[in-house]
């Protein structure tokens, strides 16, 4: 089976692979920002960390159960059942909420930090999306 986010041969898409580091670079500028801005510290470079893992496994979730969907789909031309297809995302989101909570609850991570983090993958397909547009222009 091929890689998640592989198209057909399995090489990469070239899109998700600029999203990805997009993803990364942010993250890795934004933490340090976090830790240096008054009121800022570990936590709030913490809290962006944690934000981006967060929503790293989500995007990473989702990207490999539709590339799994798709390759399964493709190879034997039948529908997955509802129902496993149902509690996989269940799970899916299960696991992805108990992060949330320990992030929040347990480790104490800055609230503010964590929605920064959160928005990294959004801030990298805008950034793809605007570069998209002004290449058509």
């Amino acid at each position: 089976m091929s890689e998640p986010g592989s198209g057909a041969g399995g090489a990469r898409d070239p899109l998700f692979g600029r999203i990805e580091r997009h993803a990364a670079m942010m993250t890795v500028v934004l933490a340090i920002v976090a830790f240096a801005v008054p009121h800022g510290g570990a936590n709030a470079a913490g809290g962006v960390i944690g934000g981006a893992l967060l929503v790293g496994c989500s995007y990473w979730a989702i990207k490999r159960g539709v590339t799994r969907l798709a390759n399964s789909m493709l190879a034997t031309g039948r529908r997955v059942s509802a129902t496993r297809a149902l509690l996989t995302l269940v799970l899916r989101y299960g696991v992805l909420g108990l992060l949330g909570y320990v992030f929040v609850a347990r480790l104490r991570l800055n609230p503010l930090g964590l929605l920064v983090g959160a928005s990294v993958v959004t801030a990298a397909v805008a950034i793809e999306a605007v570069r998209h547009h002004a290449g058509r222009s």
